[in-house]
C-alpha cells in the first residue's frame, strides 16, 4: 500500500492510507449517537476524521500516538476538509517510516546552532559570553536542541522547532537592542536561555507530553538552574549579573495572568519578553497561513490567537495596473523620474 499525504488527500476520492493519531475522543452528536472524532497527521499537516460507526468499539483498540491503517474518503464540511472514516485498523511502529511523520525545522539544525554559537561569541560581557558557551557547548544539550520543539502544539511545535525560536530570538536581539539603548550581552543570553529548558520540560517522541519535571518544576525554574549550575564553573561570576540574568527568565511571561513569578521590571527583561512573544505570535500567524484547510481568502477561527487570519499577501500597487501599465513602470526605474527627468531631456552640453 503506498500512503498518501495529508496534503494530497482530494475531496470525494476513496483512500486507504497510514497516518499517526495526534488525538482522539468519543463525542455524541444531537440526535443523541455517538461517533468518534480523531485528529489523523503525518509530516505535511493535520486533518480532522469522524466514524459515525462503532465509536466506542474503535476508541478501545486505538490510543493516542499510536499509526492507524485507515479506509474512507474526504469531504469538505463548513468549508474544511474532513475525512470520513469506513475502517479503522492499528499499526505497529515497526512498520511505518518515521520520516513520513516527523515535522522539521526548513533549516538545518547543525547549521541553526552554529549561527547561535557565532553571535554568542560576538558578545562584549565576557561573564555572559563564556556561560552562554559552557552551556551551549554541551553535548547532552546539543543533541537535545538538534530534535526537541518549542512547544507541545503550537508554539513551533517540530524537531528543531526549539533551536529556531532561540536563533530567531538571538537575531532580534541583536538587532533592536542598540535601537532601545539596552544592554547587548543580557538581552541576548535570555533570548537564548528563556526556552532552553523545554528541552527538559516536553518530551521528544512523536506524540509530545509535559515531562514529570515539566509539571512539577517548569522551564522557567529549570532555567534559573542551569544559571546556577554553569555560573559556578566561572571563576568570580558576578552575583549581580546573575541576579539580573535569572530575573529575565523569571519574568519573560510577561504578566503575572500567563504564569510569570515575576513581571520585567528591567529594560533588558522588558525586550525578551517582547521578542519572545513576537516570535511567537508571528510563527503562529505564518502557521496559519500555511496549514488552516479553510477554503478562501480567511482562516477559520484560531483560538490561540482569538481571531481569524487573512492568509493572502496582501496587495500591491502593480495588483492595480494593467500589463501596458506593468511594462512601462519596469522600463522606467531604469530612467530619470519626476522633474529632473524632465530637465534632462533639455539639456544639451
Amino acid at each position: 500500500m503506498q500512503r498518501v499525504n495529508v496534503k494530497d488527500l482530494v475531496p470525494k476520492v476513496e483512500v486507504e492510507s497510514v497516518f499517526l493519531v495526534k488525538y482522539f475522543a468519543v463525542a455524541q452528536a444531537k440526535d443523541g449517537k455517538k461517533y468518534l472524532n480523531i485528529i489523523l497527521s503525518d509530516a505535511t499537516g493535520d486533518l480532522e476524521a469522524r466514524s459515525w460507526n462503532d465509536a466506542e468499539e474503535i476508541a478501545s483498540r486505538i490510543q493516542k500516538g499510536s499509526f492507524v491503517k485507515v479506509q474512507g474518503k474526504t469531504n469538505i464540511y463548513q468549508g474544511k476538509k474532513q475525512f470520513i472514516l469506513q475502517s479503522v485498523e492499528e499499526v505497529d511502529k515497526t512498520e511505518v517510516d518515521m520520516k513520513e511523520f516527523v515535522v522539521k525545522a526548513k533549516r538545518s539544525a547543525e547549521i541553526m546552532l552554529e549561527e547561535l554559537l557565532t553571535i554568542v561569541k560576538s558578545l562584549n560581557d565576557v561573564y555572559i559570553r563564556d556561560l552562554l558557551l559552557l552551556v551551549l557547548s554541551d553535548k547532552e544539550i546539543q543533541r537535545r536542541l538538534k530534535k526537541w520543539q518549542a512547544g507541545k502544539s503550537i508554539h513551533h511545535a517540530y524537531q528543531a522547532g526549539l533551536l529556531e525560536h532561540m536563533l530567531s530570538c538571538a537575531n532580534l536581539a541583536k538587532s533592536l537592542s542598540p535601537i532601545y539603548n539596552v544592554n547587548e550581552s543580557y538581552v541576548v543570553a535570555g533570548a537564548i536561555l528563556h526556552d532552553l529548558c523545554k528541552i527538559y520540560e516536553l518530551t521528544d517522541d512523536l506524540n509530545v507530553e509535559y515531562t514529570e519535571e515539566g509539571k512539577l518544576v517548569g522551564h522557567l525554574v529549570k532555567g534559573v538552574e542551569i544559571v546556577d549550575k554553569y555560573s559556578f564553573r566561572i571563576p568570580n561570576f558576578p552575583y549581580q549579573l546573575k541576579l539580573h540574568l535569572k530575573h529575565i527568565l523569571l519574568s519573560h511571561h510577561g504578566e503575572y495572568a500567563y504564569g510569570s513569578p515575576k513581571i520585567p521590571q528591567t529594560s533588558e527583561a522588558m525586550l525578551v519578553h517582547l521578542i519572545d512573544l513576537m516570535d511567537s505570535k508571528m510563527h503562529s500567524f505564518e502557521t496559519v497561513k500555511r496549514t488552516d484547510k479553510n477554503i478562501g481568502h480567511w482562516s477559520s477561527y484560531v483560538k490561540h490567537l482569538d481571531r481569524i487570519i487573512f492568509k493572502d499577501k496582501l496587495p500591491t500597487y502593480t495588483d492595480y495596473l494593467s500589463q501596458d501599465d506593468v511594462k512601462k513602470t519596469k522600463k522606467s526605474k531604469s530612467q530619470p523620474k519626476g522633474a529632473m527627468a524632465d530637465a534632462l531631456k533639455d539639456f544639451k552640453i
